[in-house]
């Protein structure tokens, strides 16, 4: 089946295909033009602006570029942009409230000392909202298992382990 000419058309730089595509992220909605071969990191970053996202290895290791797409945690890094067309995407920049006010784990973050150079944080943020959605009680132990996938350059893990236990604490009195 062909494509319709309303989701193709042609580059005028180097004459190949683009496809639209339809993200909502951070609960806005955008449109944007990629080519089939974009990753969804670039697209956040560079056509959508949100530079939070970092790329860091590029292979899927880090996880510096986790973002939460259709509620899972992703690596943009290893997933093309046109394969998200239509998925809802929370990127670090969405955790804040649209006042500016922290979310609980990005304030833990600050008053644990759970970042150093910053450049794992995005990620480890992603990754750490995720897992406590899924398990808002856990033990040390846990959290170390539920951030292992992501790494520190600065081997600031101690306290990425002590800020996300303490934002679990937080969110859970909030909830009481």
């Amino acid at each position: 089946m062909a494509d319709s000419p309303m989701t193709t058309k042609t580059s005028k730089i180097d004459g190949s295909k683009l496809k639209s595509i339809t993200l909502t992220i951070n609960g806005k909605e955008s449109t944007v033009w990629v080519e089939p071969r974009m990753l969804l990191s670039d697209v956040i970053r560079d056509e959508i602006g949100l530079t939070g996202t970092h790329v860091g290895c590029e292979h899927g290791i880090c996880g510096a570029c986790t973002i939460i797409m259709d509620g899972r945690p992703v690596r943009s890094c290893l997933v093309f942009a046109v394969q998200a067309d239509n998925s809802t995407i929370l990127t670090v920049e969405g955790l804040a409230g649209e006042d500016g006010t922290l979310h609980p784990l990005q304030d833990a973050f600050w008053e644990k000392h759970g970042l150093q150079c910053g450049f794992c944080t995005p990620g480890m943020l992603m990754t750490a909202y995720h897992f406590l959605e899924e398990n808002p009680n856990p033990s040390r132990e846990e959290v170390r298992e539920g951030i292992s996938g992501n790494l520190c350059r600065c081997t600031g893990y101690q306290s990425i382990v002590d800020a996300v236990e303490h934002a679990a604490k937080i969110m859970r009195q909030g909830k009481e």
